[in-house]
Protein backbone atom coordinates (compact mmCIF):
# COMPACT_ATOMS: atom_id res chain seq x y z
CA UNK A 1 0.00 0.00 0.00
CA UNK A 2 1.41 3.58 -0.82
CA UNK A 3 2.06 6.14 1.69
CA UNK A 4 -0.70 9.19 1.72
CA UNK A 5 0.19 11.71 -0.56
CA UNK A 6 -1.17 14.77 -0.62
CA UNK A 7 -2.64 15.29 -4.16
CA UNK A 8 -3.89 18.57 -5.55
CA UNK A 9 -5.45 19.52 -8.93
CA UNK A 10 -6.57 22.09 -11.01
CA UNK A 11 -9.90 23.61 -10.72
CA UNK A 12 -11.76 25.54 -12.99
CA UNK A 13 -15.14 27.39 -12.74
CA UNK A 14 -17.62 26.18 -15.06
CA UNK A 15 -17.52 28.57 -18.07
CA UNK A 16 -13.22 27.59 -17.71
CA UNK A 17 -11.83 30.76 -15.57
CA UNK A 18 -9.10 29.40 -13.97
CA UNK A 19 -9.16 29.00 -9.76
CA UNK A 20 -6.88 28.54 -6.92
CA UNK A 21 -5.99 24.62 -6.89
CA UNK A 22 -8.05 22.54 -4.88
CA UNK A 23 -6.20 19.52 -2.86
CA UNK A 24 -8.02 16.40 -3.32
CA UNK A 25 -9.06 13.94 -0.66
CA UNK A 26 -6.99 11.92 0.83
CA UNK A 27 -9.17 8.63 0.78
CA UNK A 28 -9.32 8.56 -2.61
CA UNK A 29 -6.29 10.25 -3.89
CA UNK A 30 -3.46 8.08 -1.84
CA UNK A 31 -0.98 7.29 -4.85
CA UNK A 32 -2.36 4.16 -5.35
CA UNK A 33 -1.95 2.59 -8.70
CA UNK A 34 -2.46 -0.84 -8.86
CA UNK A 35 -2.18 -2.15 -12.80
CA UNK A 36 -2.92 -5.84 -12.78
CA UNK A 37 -6.18 -4.63 -10.91
CA UNK A 38 -7.06 -2.30 -13.58
CA UNK A 39 -6.49 -4.51 -15.87
CA UNK A 40 -9.15 -6.96 -14.16
CA UNK A 41 -11.83 -4.91 -14.21
CA UNK A 42 -11.04 -3.60 -18.10
CA UNK A 43 -10.97 -6.80 -19.22
CA UNK A 44 -13.93 -7.90 -17.31
CA UNK A 45 -16.15 -4.26 -18.78
CA UNK A 46 -15.30 -5.32 -22.09
CA UNK A 47 -16.68 -8.72 -21.65
CA UNK A 48 -19.79 -7.79 -19.93
CA UNK A 49 -20.51 -5.63 -23.33
CA UNK A 50 -20.69 -8.86 -25.35
CA UNK A 51 -23.84 -10.49 -26.46
CA UNK A 52 -22.93 -13.60 -27.43
CA UNK A 53 -25.52 -13.94 -29.55
CA UNK A 54 -23.03 -15.59 -32.35
CA UNK A 55 -24.52 -18.67 -34.00
CA UNK A 56 -23.61 -21.13 -36.88
CA UNK A 57 -25.94 -24.13 -37.80
CA UNK A 58 -24.51 -27.88 -37.82
CA UNK A 59 -25.54 -30.28 -40.45
CA UNK A 60 -28.50 -31.34 -38.60
CA UNK A 61 -29.43 -27.32 -38.75
CA UNK A 62 -29.09 -26.81 -42.63
CA UNK A 63 -32.42 -27.00 -44.97
CA UNK A 64 -32.51 -29.59 -47.16
CA UNK A 65 -29.95 -32.53 -48.13
CA UNK A 66 -32.63 -35.41 -46.57
CA UNK A 67 -31.88 -37.15 -50.26
CA UNK A 68 -28.86 -38.78 -51.48
CA UNK A 69 -26.99 -37.56 -54.22
CA UNK A 70 -26.29 -40.44 -55.64
CA UNK A 71 -26.06 -44.44 -55.12
CA UNK A 72 -23.38 -45.66 -52.88
CA UNK A 73 -21.69 -48.12 -55.64
CA UNK A 74 -20.74 -48.09 -59.11
CA UNK A 75 -20.81 -44.38 -59.57
CA UNK A 76 -16.60 -43.81 -59.70
CA UNK A 77 -16.94 -41.09 -57.45
CA UNK A 78 -17.02 -40.95 -54.12
CA UNK A 79 -19.69 -42.21 -51.64
CA UNK A 80 -22.19 -39.29 -49.97
CA UNK A 81 -24.90 -39.11 -48.18
CA UNK A 82 -26.34 -35.54 -48.13
CA UNK A 83 -25.48 -32.46 -49.61
CA UNK A 84 -25.44 -30.41 -45.91
CA UNK A 85 -22.19 -32.07 -45.29
CA UNK A 86 -19.86 -29.98 -43.67
CA UNK A 87 -17.35 -30.94 -47.37
CA UNK A 88 -19.88 -29.85 -48.98
CA UNK A 89 -20.93 -26.08 -50.03
CA UNK A 90 -23.78 -24.80 -48.45
CA UNK A 91 -23.03 -27.75 -45.59
CA UNK A 92 -23.02 -27.20 -41.92
CA UNK A 93 -20.19 -25.45 -39.77
CA UNK A 94 -18.73 -28.36 -37.60
CA UNK A 95 -17.26 -26.60 -33.98
CA UNK A 96 -18.39 -22.83 -35.43
CA UNK A 97 -19.68 -20.26 -32.87
CA UNK A 98 -23.01 -21.06 -30.92
CA UNK A 99 -24.64 -18.78 -28.34
CA UNK A 100 -22.89 -18.53 -24.96
CA UNK A 101 -22.56 -15.91 -22.23
CA UNK A 102 -18.74 -13.93 -21.81
CA UNK A 103 -19.92 -12.39 -18.14
CA UNK A 104 -16.93 -11.97 -16.13
CA UNK A 105 -17.65 -11.62 -12.44
CA UNK A 106 -15.11 -9.25 -10.52
CA UNK A 107 -15.29 -9.47 -6.48
CA UNK A 108 -16.99 -5.30 -5.28
CA UNK A 109 -13.45 -4.68 -3.57
CA UNK A 110 -11.54 -5.04 -6.47
CA UNK A 111 -13.39 -3.04 -8.54
CA UNK A 112 -13.33 -0.47 -5.92
CA UNK A 113 -9.02 -0.67 -5.96
CA UNK A 114 -9.45 -0.52 -9.44
CA UNK A 115 -11.52 2.67 -10.16
CA UNK A 116 -9.16 4.18 -7.59
CA UNK A 117 -5.88 3.13 -9.11
CA UNK A 118 -7.53 4.64 -12.29
CA UNK A 119 -8.21 8.04 -11.05
CA UNK A 120 -4.88 8.22 -9.17
CA UNK A 121 -2.81 7.55 -12.69
CA UNK A 122 -5.25 10.52 -13.91
CA UNK A 123 -4.20 12.70 -11.22
CA UNK A 124 -0.87 11.92 -11.08
CA UNK A 125 -0.70 12.63 -14.77
CA UNK A 126 -1.91 15.87 -14.26
CA UNK A 127 -4.86 15.05 -16.60
CA UNK A 128 -7.67 15.29 -13.50
CA UNK A 129 -9.11 18.79 -13.27
CA UNK A 130 -11.94 20.20 -10.69
CA UNK A 131 -14.64 22.22 -11.83
CA UNK A 132 -16.78 24.25 -9.05
CA UNK A 133 -20.26 23.73 -10.01
CA UNK A 134 -22.48 22.49 -13.27
CA UNK A 135 -25.02 25.12 -12.83
CA UNK A 136 -26.16 25.34 -16.33
CA UNK A 137 -29.72 26.65 -17.17
CA UNK A 138 -30.67 24.41 -20.34
CA UNK A 139 -28.84 21.88 -22.65
CA UNK A 140 -25.97 23.80 -24.66
CA UNK A 141 -23.92 21.96 -26.88
CA UNK A 142 -21.91 25.07 -27.50
CA UNK A 143 -21.52 25.77 -23.83
CA UNK A 144 -19.59 22.19 -23.22
CA UNK A 145 -17.96 23.05 -26.31
CA UNK A 146 -16.65 26.71 -24.89
CA UNK A 147 -15.89 24.89 -21.64
CA UNK A 148 -13.43 22.34 -23.26
CA UNK A 149 -11.58 24.76 -25.77
CA UNK A 150 -10.95 27.16 -22.54
CA UNK A 151 -9.51 24.02 -20.45
CA UNK A 152 -7.23 23.44 -24.01
CA UNK A 153 -8.25 19.84 -24.40
CA UNK A 154 -10.13 20.43 -28.10
CA UNK A 155 -9.03 17.24 -29.91
CA UNK A 156 -8.94 14.96 -26.59
CA UNK A 157 -11.49 12.75 -25.14
CA UNK A 158 -13.01 14.22 -21.89
CA UNK A 159 -15.07 12.57 -19.48
CA UNK A 160 -17.36 14.76 -17.24
CA UNK A 161 -18.03 13.33 -13.59
CA UNK A 162 -21.05 15.26 -12.47
CA UNK A 163 -22.43 15.09 -8.62
CA UNK A 164 -25.77 12.92 -9.66
CA UNK A 165 -27.72 13.09 -12.51
CA UNK A 166 -27.59 16.71 -14.30
CA UNK A 167 -29.59 16.57 -17.11
CA UNK A 168 -28.42 19.90 -18.82
CA UNK A 169 -24.87 18.64 -18.80
CA UNK A 170 -25.51 15.49 -20.07
CA UNK A 171 -27.67 16.92 -22.84
CA UNK A 172 -24.54 19.55 -23.77
CA UNK A 173 -22.28 16.91 -24.30
CA UNK A 174 -24.34 14.53 -25.45
CA UNK A 175 -23.69 15.44 -28.98
CA UNK A 176 -19.96 15.22 -28.81
CA UNK A 177 -17.93 12.66 -29.89
CA UNK A 178 -15.01 13.02 -27.75
CA UNK A 179 -16.97 13.72 -24.22
CA UNK A 180 -18.96 11.49 -22.43
CA UNK A 181 -20.66 12.84 -19.30
CA UNK A 182 -21.70 10.39 -16.32
CA UNK A 183 -22.62 10.65 -12.69
CA UNK A 184 -19.38 10.39 -10.26
CA UNK A 185 -20.81 6.84 -8.69
CA UNK A 186 -21.30 5.72 -11.83
CA UNK A 187 -18.35 5.58 -13.37
CA UNK A 188 -15.94 2.39 -14.29
CA UNK A 189 -12.42 2.06 -14.72
CA UNK A 190 -13.15 1.96 -18.29
CA UNK A 191 -14.45 5.53 -18.51
CA UNK A 192 -11.53 6.72 -16.55
CA UNK A 193 -8.72 5.25 -18.57
CA UNK A 194 -10.59 5.73 -21.95
CA UNK A 195 -9.98 9.79 -20.94
CA UNK A 196 -7.17 11.77 -21.76
CA UNK A 197 -8.62 14.16 -19.19
CA UNK A 198 -11.22 13.73 -16.42
CA UNK A 199 -13.35 17.10 -15.10
CA UNK A 200 -14.96 16.45 -12.00
CA UNK A 201 -17.82 18.39 -9.91
CA UNK A 202 -16.01 19.17 -6.92
CA UNK A 203 -19.35 18.51 -5.00
CA UNK A 204 -18.60 14.76 -6.18
CA UNK A 205 -15.68 14.94 -4.37
CA UNK A 206 -16.92 15.76 -1.07
CA UNK A 207 -15.87 19.16 -0.94
CA UNK A 208 -17.63 21.80 -2.88
CA UNK A 209 -16.18 24.98 -4.24
CA UNK A 210 -18.47 27.44 -3.82
CA UNK A 211 -19.46 29.33 -7.10
CA UNK A 212 -17.19 32.80 -7.74
CA UNK A 213 -19.29 35.48 -9.64
CA UNK A 214 -18.21 35.76 -13.15
CA UNK A 215 -19.06 38.09 -15.71
CA UNK A 216 -19.79 37.08 -19.42
CA UNK A 217 -16.46 35.78 -21.13
CA UNK A 218 -15.75 36.32 -24.46
CA UNK A 219 -16.21 33.29 -26.90
CA UNK A 220 -13.58 31.15 -27.97
CA UNK A 221 -12.98 30.20 -31.51
CA UNK A 222 -13.57 26.47 -31.51
CA UNK A 223 -11.06 24.24 -34.46
CA UNK A 224 -12.13 21.14 -35.30
CA UNK A 225 -9.32 18.92 -34.56
CA UNK A 226 -8.53 16.82 -37.73
CA UNK A 227 -7.27 13.52 -36.76
CA UNK A 228 -3.77 12.72 -37.92
CA UNK A 229 -4.58 9.31 -39.83
CA UNK A 230 -6.87 12.15 -41.95
CA UNK A 231 -4.59 14.67 -42.68
CA UNK A 232 -1.70 12.27 -43.17
CA UNK A 233 -3.91 10.90 -46.17
CA UNK A 234 -4.89 14.19 -47.28
CA UNK A 235 -0.90 15.10 -47.64
CA UNK A 236 -0.45 12.79 -50.41
CA UNK A 237 -3.36 13.51 -52.28
CA UNK A 238 -2.11 16.84 -52.85
CA UNK A 239 1.33 15.88 -54.21
CA UNK A 240 -0.32 13.43 -56.51
CA UNK A 241 -2.68 16.01 -57.86
CA UNK A 242 -0.13 18.32 -58.10
CA UNK A 243 2.25 15.99 -59.54
CA UNK A 244 -0.20 15.83 -63.04
CA UNK A 245 0.72 19.35 -63.81
CA UNK A 246 3.79 19.41 -63.60
CA UNK A 247 4.08 16.39 -65.79
CA UNK A 248 1.35 18.13 -68.39
CA UNK A 249 3.78 21.60 -68.16
CA UNK A 250 6.61 19.34 -69.18
CA UNK A 251 5.04 17.69 -71.63
CA UNK A 252 3.55 20.60 -73.20
CA UNK A 253 6.74 22.07 -74.65
CA UNK A 254 7.93 18.53 -75.69
CA UNK A 255 4.61 18.34 -77.38
CA UNK A 256 5.09 22.06 -79.39
CA UNK A 257 8.36 20.77 -80.55
CA UNK A 258 6.65 17.46 -82.35
CA UNK A 259 3.50 19.48 -83.71
CA UNK A 260 6.55 22.05 -84.95
CA UNK A 261 8.95 19.43 -86.64
CA UNK A 262 7.17 18.18 -89.10
CA UNK A 263 6.18 21.86 -90.89
CA UNK A 264 9.87 22.20 -90.18
CA UNK A 265 10.25 19.75 -92.54
CA UNK A 266 7.79 20.17 -94.78
CA UNK A 267 8.98 23.41 -95.28
CA UNK A 268 12.46 22.15 -95.83
CA UNK A 269 11.73 19.18 -98.12
CA UNK A 270 12.08 20.69 -102.15
CA UNK A 271 8.79 20.72 -104.00
CA UNK A 272 8.57 18.22 -106.70
CA UNK A 273 7.14 18.78 -110.08
CA UNK A 274 4.78 16.77 -111.30
CA UNK A 275 6.68 14.26 -114.11
CA UNK A 276 5.28 14.86 -117.73
CA UNK A 277 3.94 11.51 -119.23
CA UNK A 278 7.21 10.23 -121.49
CA UNK A 279 6.06 10.69 -125.30
CA UNK A 280 4.95 7.77 -126.99
CA UNK A 281 7.54 6.45 -129.95
CA UNK A 282 6.12 6.41 -133.12
CA UNK A 283 5.89 3.02 -134.67
CA UNK A 284 7.67 2.58 -137.74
Amino acid sequence: MADTMNIDAAAFTAKGTPRDRMALPGTVFDGTVNVPVMHQAVKAYLANQRQGTHSTKTRGEVIGGNQKPWKQKGTGRARSGSTRSPVWVGGGTVFGPRPRKYTETVPRQVRALARKSALNARASEGALHVIDAFQWDAPKTSQMLQLIARLELTGKKVLVLTDGVKSNVFLSGRNLQNVHVLPYSDVSTYHILWSHTVLIESAALGEALAPIAEKDVAKVKVRKAVPKAEAAAKAPAKKKAAAPKAEKAEKAPAAKKKAAAPKAEKAAAPKKTAAKPAAKKKGK
